[in-house]
């Protein structure tokens, strides 16, 4: 019984914070619902007994969405995305897109008929969903996920010289940019 409750109140937690996804009005509001989704769909996925994928995707979105609120701190122009401004565009079309692709997906998992098991689980499922998925190029993967971080990491610290710091001063109250080029950038 705790079980059908904990899953359906995960469920209706994933809806909601989804859809304030697209009802919020600021960066920083909309990454933490988008956050709050996700935690619901990995608490899903942990209660299905898929453990290792749900703690992945528990891990992999919290990482996600920090690293996006960092960024946001750091490089937008209004105060850590916290100005009002809409998530959406074409309200009525996406808006329609949405609900006709919910109502298509519901339908699928209640109308389909669905297969029965057939053979049974490996004795390790994690190890058999990592042996699946990436066969014997795993380290492979790893090199290469370290290898794209570093890039990124790298990308960033050599594409900003300056902040907004450095352009407005430390209390972001210069009357005027700092900015080498002129043109209006940093207005």
């Amino acid at each position: 019984m705790a079980s059908i409750v904990l899953f359906w109140v995960l469920a209706v937690a994933a809806l909601v914070f989804g859809f304030l996804v697209f009802r919020l009005d600021s960066m920083a509001r909309v990454t933490f619902a988008l956050l709050a989704s996700f935690l619901a769909v990995a608490g899903l996925v942990l209660l299905l007994g898929l453990g290792y994928l749900g703690v992945v995707i528990a891990l992999m979105m919290v990482i996600e969405m920090v690293i996006m609120a960092v960024f946001m701190i750091m490089f937008m122009m209004n105060p850590a995305g916290l100005m009002p401004m809409s998530m959406v565009h074409n309200k009525t079309g996406s808006t329609a897109i949405a609900l006709g692709t919910f109502v298509l997906l519901a339908a699928g998992i209640l109308l389909v008929d669905w297969p029965s098991r057939q053979g049974s689980p490996s004795p390790d499922p994690t190890f058999a969903l990592g042996e699946a998925l990436m066969g014997g190029q795993m380290l492979t993967m790893m090199t290469l996920g370290v290898a794209l971080f570093a890039t990124i990491v790298a990308t960033v610290v050599l594409a900003t010289a300056r902040g907004r710091y450095d352009r407005l001063g430390d209390d972001l109250r210069a009357p005027r940019a700092d900015d080498p080029a002129g043109g209006g950038v940093g207005r």
